[in-house]
């Protein structure tokens, strides 16, 4: 497979954090040369990661909380950018990464929907067409001109996933979210899901739930100390990950 059939290509990539997070980067820092040797207080939370995606592969991301899971979903979706190496992604992301999904905490439900929808590209025609289907989804009629900020944890992810898996991108990234829903609602967004996969979207998928890695990934990504350790099989990626992190 050329590069040309990849939908992601990830080479050498790499990003660093500061330790004391009341210090940041200057502009010159930001955009200095990725041969920098890393200052004190500095560390790379993910370093040296290539791998290449075809469209509709489904990839499970294995690892412990702090390893770079989601700082790795964050450079694909174009929500960091790398200190070295690359990310290239063919189409568009729609990204359901931490709680919130990205919303604006002071609008209404309904002007979330509006402002991600159109930022994603779709038209107000678009976005009116499906609003409604949106807000079914997500059983939100009765909090639809409620702030977001206001909704209980359980109604946040309600939103997101409805909003976010309506969109038209090749890419889907969730994290983690799936695990804070009820049981009910979970197993409507894992038929939501079915159906993406089936329309050939491909799939990022966080979380340390087997049984959701195991159903939907047939490809895995195992992270540990920013580096990655392997990439294969979704089975033998977390029959590695369980044997050196037993619980």
């Amino acid at each position: 497979m050329t590069n040309a059939d990849h939908i992601i290509s990830v080479s050498g990539l790499g990003v660093r954090f500061k330790r004391n997070r009341k210090s940041r980067r200057s502009f010159k820092d930001l955009f200095a040369g990725s041969k920098r040797r890393t200052r004190p207080g500095e560390f790379w939370a993910l370093r040296n990661i290539s791998f290449d995606v075809a469209p509709g592969e489904a990839i499970g991301v294995v690892g412990r909380n702090g390893q770079g899971k989601s700082t790795l979903l964050k450079l694909v979706a174009g929500v960091l950018l790398p200190d070295e190496g690359s990310v290239h992604v063919r189409g568009g992301v729609a990204p359901l990464i931490e709680l919130t999904g990205g919303f604006v905490g002071d609008l209404t439900v309904r002007d979330n929907v509006w402002l991600t929808a159109g930022l994603h590209g779709l038209s107000k025609r678009e976005i009116a067409a499906q609003f409604d289907e949106i807000i079914d989804f997500a059983e939100a009629a009765a909090v639809v001109d409620t702030p977001f900020k206001h909704l209980s944890s359980g109604m946040k992810v309600r939103v997101a996933f409805a909003v976010v898996s309506q969109l038209n991108e090749p890419v889907l990234i969730v994290d983690e979210v799936l695990a804070v829903g009820d049981k009910a609602f979970r197993a409507k967004c894992y038929r939501r899901i079915d159906e993406l996969l089936a329309d050939g979207k491909t799939l990022f998928l966080v979380s340390h739930n087997e049984r959701d890695l195991k159903r939907f990934c047939t490809r895995g990504l195992y992270l540990d100390k920013g580096a990655l350790a392997l990439d294969a099989d979704i089975d033998e990626v977390i029959a590695r990950y369980n044997s050196e992190h037993p619980a």
